[in-house]
């Protein structure tokens, strides 16, 4: 159930927004002024937060502001009489996500009451062991990838993380690291893609002295670097085939010979390996070893792109700007709503590395304490060489179209299918495809 915290020392109009917002579902908490509100706060952060502006004591503003310090996702919408839309404005250009003009209409408040919690999402889930700390996340596609990969974890089972390019594998192979019985000892990550063929082999396996031109010392590898711990392989479809030959001994075998060396040395690492490659299309082609393969890919995750988990956008951006914002030093507080729609709304063809360069764009250009929706469309702008492919613009608007369906039904997937024009299991398959649960349209009772 959806929670409101609602603000207003006049308790006529507090019972009133009370009775409308249980009438469609809500779990109200009432509050008699800004104090009484953050003690609430306290004790259970809602979903949205209603307030009056003028009280007496703190004042609506006031209250938003200690609200949006310690929760800047957080919605709040302002409620004004006429002399103070002025007020009302500047407060919105502050981060407030909307304010209604009283007296006001019960269907005007729920639509900004909706729009408002659209847009700010809702908190991601405690994470009690912080394992998975750094990623945040409220999409029911992406959670399922994690209870995958905390239970994965606990074996020393191999991992093939697989998504596009941007989405976070490598953060999600550290958090089965950190999940994992080897994460007191190191994790150490490759980047196969990054490194010449010529060094790779002496970066995974080392070498000894005099083993080429220019080794002059013993170097000892990864695999020997990570020993007790985790090897991450990031772009390991990029992996040279003849290197991909000497990876699948060390694996079967547990042991690496160095450059040069004519000894084994053991080695004990668990390996996570990652691409952004369909490698069965590489098998296929000639380009990676099937049996390779296989040994890699005990376990598959697959990450869903950024256009696939829109709800995330609002959280992972209110994080990267405050990260960026103590970076740069700026005073920078939030993102203005229609800045957090343009946001929202973005095709995002580079995914989570994208969104934050173009946050870290916004803080970088911004002159307010709020980010514009101006400047977020300036830092989201890309040239025609960036744009999405024909297929990833295809599943967009997929993905886009069958939302609205379930929009316009309430959730009924026949009276959908009907307008699309599709059978109920073909539309079912659809509706997998992209993750979508058409119980969450339903009108709540």
């Amino acid at each position: 159930m959806r929670r409101a915290l609602i603000v207003d020392d006049d308790p006529n109009l507090l019972r009133l927004l009370s009775l409308r917002l249980q009438k469609e579902g809500f779990e109200v908490r009432e509050a008699k002024s800004a104090e009484q509100a953050l003690a609430l706060l306290g004790a259970g952060v809602p979903d949205i937060v209603i307030t009056d502006l003028r009280m007496s004591g703190m004042d609506g503003m006031a209250l938003f502001d200690e609200i949006h310090r310690e929760h800047p996702t957080l919605p709040v919408i302002l409620l004004t009489a006429h002399g103070s839309i002025s007020d009302a404005v500047k407060a919105t250009r502050r981060g407030m996500f909307g304010y209604l003009t009283k007296p006001f209409e019960a269907k005007d408040l729920m639509h900004e009451v909706e729009r408002a919690l659209a847009l700010a999402g809702a908190p991601p889930p405690v994470d009690a062991g912080g394992w998975r700390a750094e990623i945040v996340t409220r999409n029911p596609g992406l959670e399922k990838v994690l209870a995958d990969a905390r239970l994965v974890a606990e074996s020393d089972a191999s991992v093939l993380i697989q998504g596009e390019s941007g989405t976070g594998k490598e953060l999600l192979a550290r958090a089965i690291h950190r999940a994992s019985a080897r994460r007191g000892k190191p994790m150490v990550a490759v980047n196969c893609a990054a490194i010449p063929e010529p060094l790779l082999e002496s970066e995974l396996f080392g070498h000894v002295k005099g083993a080429f031109t220019g080794a002059t010392r013993d170097h000892q590898g990864l695999f020997q670097a990570a020993s007790g711990g985790t090897l991450f392989l990031d772009e390991v479809g990029d992996m040279p085939l003849a290197l991909q030959v000497k990876l699948l001994r060390a694996l079967q075998e547990r042991e690496v010979r160095p450059v040069g060396s004519t000894r084994a040395v053991a080695v004990d690492v668990r390996i996570l390996s990652a691409t952004h490659r369909d490698l069965t299309a590489e098998i296929a082609a000639g380009r990676f070893r099937e049996d390779l393969y296989y040994r890699l890919n005990v376990v598959s995750l697959v990450l869903p792109p950024l256009s696939a988990r829109r709800e995330d956008i609002p959280l992972l951006a209110a994080r990267f700007l405050q990260q960026l914002a103590e970076r740069y030093k700026r005073e920078i507080n939030g993102f203005a709503p229609e800045a957090l729609q343009a946001l929202v709304s973005a095709s995002w063809p580079g995914n989570v590395r994208q969104l934050y360069n173009a946050v870290e764009r916004c803080v970088a250009l911004c002159t307010s304490s709020i980010v514009p929706a101006a400047l977020v469309e300036r830092a989201i702008a890309t040239p025609s060489g960036d744009l999405a492919s024909f297929d990833e613009a295809r599943r967009g608007f997929e993905r886009d179209y069958l939302l609205q369906l379930l929009r316009l039904t309430d959730g009924n997937v026949t009276q959908a299918a009907k307008l699309a024009k599709r059978n109920r299991s073909d539309f079912y398959s659809l509706l997998a495809r992209h993750e979508i649960d058409p119980s969450v349209f339903k009108p709540r009772r």
